[in-house]
């Protein structure tokens, strides 16, 4: 049987309750929901990126590709992307900061499934994304 193994990469904080941000079985890698707070400094809290939805949606979807990478993956890996927004009125801005980084990025294949739901956050976060990978 598979081990399965949880990825913490060196820029993300040891989440605040018993969950991993991603964990791999086999060929599976689901990244857990992921913010857009600035990479870990030791002694430090947890900062947004920005207070703006395209500052945090950029350092959201890095932080999800940190996991991926950690794991093996990359997007061109992903089958599933779900995004989480705080606001109905953010779904335009975030769609054009979305398309224009996986651009920036060179996906090479068909791009994922993506779902879009809105939800309550924590104060001054905008966006949480989650993705689900298939390796190899």
């Amino acid at each position: 049987m598979t081990e399965k193994i949880a990825l913490t990469p060196k820029t993300h904080t040891t989440p605040p309750a018993k969950f991993s941000h991603g964990v791999r079985k086999g060929n599976i890698l689901q990244v857990a929901g992921q913010v857009g707070f600035l990479p870990a400094e030791e002694g430090k809290p947890p900062t947004p990126a920005g207070p703006t939805l395209r500052e945090q949606t950029l350092q959201t979807l890095a932080n999800v590709k940190a996991i991926l990478e950690e794991g093996g993956a990359s997007w061109d890996d992903v089958m599933m992307i779900r995004v989480y927004l705080t606001d109905v009125d953010h779904f335009a801005e975030m769609n054009e900061t979305y398309d224009r980084y996986f651009e920036e990025q060179g996906l090479r294949q068909a791009p994922p499934a993506r779902t879009t739901v809105y939800v309550g956050l924590p104060q001054g976060l905008l966006i949480e994304i989650d993705a689900l990978a298939v390796l190899g």
